[in-house]
């Protein structure tokens, strides 16, 4: 078949392998992936030459991403959460908006636009991207922290807005037109918006919170592993696409809700690791996306103009929310971590920015501005959370007070537990009762606040960095427990830990026979994987009744 015929292919095929050689090389740079994956959508994008994806395919395939990972992040976000933070998020969210959009339609006057093409241009300033604040917290294991929380509420918010937005846009274009439409009718339209934003829902916490749990806990009980992950995607998917259809809700939310309502269930953290392979790889698609739609030359027609694009989103956006945290008097950890969160723009950006160009609303070269504002924003994105981490303390989960970065234990020949969720727990209570000295590394709040509960000494951060893996003093321990279920977040942490201490008795986790090699190659003692363990089992208990 030509290649014409297959731009579904070419898309995926030619997007995958030019972000893994991009990626692989920034990767060789020091730099973050994602730098490479915007690269990769640059060259494969109509305005270099060689070969060119097809566009409108390559933002559907990253819209999949947006779905599985706000999916994704909903299973982790009870509802409790979600209230839990709306003090801070909804203000906030808002009072953010109001800001930016403020500073946008300023810039949009300078470059001499009608004020209605101000507005449009400044609201899609003002939306982060739900892809690269979710990566960035993850990245840093921040997800399930309190700072994590209010970064995901405070974009709920932000997206319940852009909703609206996407409703009064046609309106103010019909406004500056001179055709006059009734204040009535724009009334009426964010009326009913938002009834239907409430029915749906309402639909979700009523319905879905009771169906969606049972349908999956009736599909585990089938004993197929395809038949659940299948039913993972289908329901993700389903209610993202059946929102946007019936209630014109954003993808994003409908799958986040989605998620969070089948948190409910037991059977989460298995949805979870089901869902995580094609999150990944369509998430990289997004941003592969993305880069496909820069044209470079508008570095060197308007560059004062996407310094000032530039400005607005990472300085002004970041100085607004900073101020409005420590106004709700939360600490300076928080507040920096949140406006490191939403100093960059996406996906709603593009979407407002494309509707606002259809109706007339905003000159063409505004889409290049929001473009080059969202890829510059993006690669600054890591540097900025790497700032923001250097400038504050680090607020251990589940505490209000604040602490030096990383505390180190004065603990020698003990065990270090690095993860402490299923397993780590039980061989840490274990290790508790009978009496030994033990250091748990750990970022999920709730793991932390067991780990405390159980006796141990906690150091909240990522064991595969060097300075927490010395913080747990592993050079004068005697053992390290490697628990996490990721085979190269853990081969990291094994590899470090055995230079560091040749002498270290080093046991480790694995889910597959690939992992295993991968981690006795690494320099574990002892490596075990589940699913040999319990053939073991029954084969000792075979072994036992044999005559």
């Amino acid at each position: 078949m030509s290649e014409h015929q297959t731009p579904l292919i070419a898309t995926i095929a030619a997007g995958l392998m030019l972000a893994f050689v991009f990626g692989l090389l920034a990767h060789r740079l020091r730099v973050q992936p994602i730098v490479g994956y915007l690269l990769a959508g640059v060259v494969a994008g109509p305005f270099t030459p060689g070969f060119t994806a097809d566009l409108p395919l390559a933002a559907e395939l990253a819209e999949i991403g947006v779905i599985l990972l706000m999916f994704g992040v909903g299973l982790h976000f009870s509802l409790k959460d979600l209230l839990s933070v709306a003090r801070i998020a909804v203000p906030g969210a808002l009072g953010q908006i109001v800001v930016a959009t403020a500073m946008g339609a300023g810039l949009a006057h300078l470059l001499g636009w009608p004020v209605p093409a101000g507005l449009v241009f400044g609201l899609a300033l003002s939306v982060a991207s739900t892809v690269v604040l979710v990566r960035a917290l993850q990245d840093r294991h921040m997800l399930d922290t309190d700072r994590g929380r209010i970064a995901v509420g405070w974009l709920v918010v932000e997206d319940l807005a852009m909703v609206l937005a996407l409703v009064l846009v046609p309106a103010v274009a019909v406004i500056a037109s001179g055709d006059g439409v009734p204040a009535s009718r724009i009334v009426f339209l964010m009326l009913v918006t938002l009834a239907k934003v409430s029915v749906f829902m309402g639909l979700m916490l009523l319905v879905g919170r009771r169906l969606i749990p049972w349908l999956m806990h009736h599909v585990a009980h089938t004993g197929s592993r395809e038949l659940f992950r299948l039913a993972v995607y289908a329901i993700a998917l389903g209610v993202a696409f059946g929102a946007a259809k019936l209630f014109d809700v954003s993808f994003a939310l409908g799958a986040f809700f989605a998620g969070v309502v089948m948190g409910e269930s037991e059977l989460s953290q298995r949805a979870t690791e089901e869902a995580m392979p094609l999150r990944d790889a369509f998430a990289v698609l997004f941003f592969v996306s993305v880069g496909m739609l820069l044209n470079p030359v508008v570095f060197v027609e308007a560059p004062l103009a996407v310094a000032g694009t530039v400005a607005i989103i990472v300085l002004g956006k970041s100085a607004a929310a900073w101020l409005i945290v420590r106004a709700f008097g939360h600490p300076n950890a928080t507040a920096l971590t949140i406006s490191a969160s939403l100093a960059q723009i996406g996906e709603f950006s593009f979407i407002l920015i494309g509707l606002g160009i259809s109706l007339a609303l905003v000159p063409p070269e505004a889409r290049d501005l929001v473009l080059a504002g969202a890829i510059v924003s993006i690669v600054l994105n890591p540097i900025i959370f790497g700032l923001a981490e250097r400038l504050s303390p680090v607020e251990r989960p589940g505490k209000s007070q604040q602490m030096p970065s990383i505390v180190p234990t004065t603990l020698a020949g003990h065990t270090v537990l690095v993860g402490y969720g299923r397993v780590g727990s039980h061989i840490g209570a274990t290790l508790a009762g009978a009496g030994d000295a033990f250091v748990v590394v750990e970022t999920g709040q709730r793991a932390v606040e067991q780990a405390q509960r159980d006796g141990a000494e906690v150091i909240v951060g990522n064991a595969a960095a060097p300075d927490v893996l010395s913080a747990a003093n592993v050079a004068a321990a005697r053992r390290l427990v490697v628990t996490i279920p990721e085979a190269f977040e853990a081969g990291q942490v094994v590899e470090q830990a055995r230079v560091g201490n040749p002498s270290l008795e080093i046991l480790a986790r694995a889910h597959s026979d690939a992992a295993v090699a991968h981690l006795d190659k690494l320099g574990a003692d002892l490596v075990v994987s589940g699913e040999r363990e319990i053939a073991e089992r029954m084969l000792d208990r075979i072994r036992d009744e044999a005559p």
